[in-house]
């Protein structure tokens, strides 16, 4: 597919500031698509369109696809390019500013309770950790997110404990990510000045912690990775303004190593943490 071609039909050049960078190999099209294990009842969330070579797999795989852009001039061109496709529903909008679950029972006429969705996102670079917190902390959460990130996230992303973040955390409290294909920069028109990565996070039907204690969970992991070159003692007694021996103590409590930095803490570690310490 010339997408150079179809974007100077239409007088329009990619946003830098939109992050835009097409995807243009079709065979990274046709893994992302596999990788959604999409079927017949399946609606799907689709975050950044673009020019709708994605969409249009998608439409052929699935239900319906609701197709979230923020950028006007690519929804008057997704319009008449996939006028063909009655399963499509185009949906000018900010991901971050809309209820995901929200929008696809609004476009697709469905209900929100009991809603089930997946979600297929090539999303720019700048919005990666907000949008996947914005989507997997929503109303209802997506059954399946298949995402191209950059590949340095992607790497944080499936990190494991040795190599955590804040947002590998953000995302492992609920789901499962994989990283099913490493994809160059030059599958993309025009090409970022860095890899991408398809990651594929396969959701819990309920989060690894009670949804009342995630607020508090990531409050203690914030306080962690705040100073993760600090020994945990610290960081948590310094932004937590806690007396440094109730933290040594909550830590010994929850089994963990006061000296211990914050990327060595898996998953339950921080959940245990988080109860055993006070306030």
């Amino acid at each position: 597919m010339d997408v150079a071609r179809i974007l100077r039909e239409y007088g329009v050049r990619p946003s830098k500031g939109l992050g835009q960078n097409f995807l243009v190999s079709e065979g990274v099209l046709d893994r992302i698509v596999a990788s959604a294990d999409l079927g017949p009842d399946d609606l799907v969330l689709e975050v950044g369109p673009g020019l709708g070579l994605m969409t249009r797999r998608l439409a052929e795989a699935a239900c319906a696809v609701v197709a979230v852009e923020l950028d006007r001039r690519m929804v008057a061109i997704l319009a008449e390019r996939l006028a063909d496709l009655a399963n499509v529903h185009v949906v000018q909008a900010d991901i971050l500013e809309i209820d995901p679950a929200e929008a696809v029972a609004e476009a697709t006429g469905s209900a929100v309770e009991g809603l089930a969705f997946k979600v297929v996102a090539n999303l720019p670079y700048y919005i990666t950790s907000a949008a996947l917190r914005h989507l997997l902390e929503g109303s209802r959460r997506p059954a399946l997110l298949t995402v191209m990130v950059q590949r340095e996230v992607a790497q944080r992303i499936v990190a494991e404990p040795g190599g955590m973040s804040l947002l590998s955390l953000a995302v492992q409290v609920y789901g499962r990510p994989t990283v099913v294909a490493r994809v160059p920069a030059g599958a993309f028109y025009p090409p970022p000045k860095v890899d991408s990565a398809v990651v594929r996070i396969d959701v819990y039907e309920e989060p690894v912690a009670p949804e009342e204690t995630i607020a508090r969970l990531f409050w203690v992991a914030r306080a962690g990775f705040a100073q993760k070159r600090k020994q945990l003692a610290n960081s948590l007694s310094a932004n937590l303004r806690l007396p440094r021996d109730v933290v040594v103590e909550a830590l010994a409590s929850a089994g963990l190593d006061p000296s211990a930095r914050p990327q060595t803490l898996a998953v339950a570690d921080w959940l245990r943490l988080a109860e055993s310490l006070p306030g």
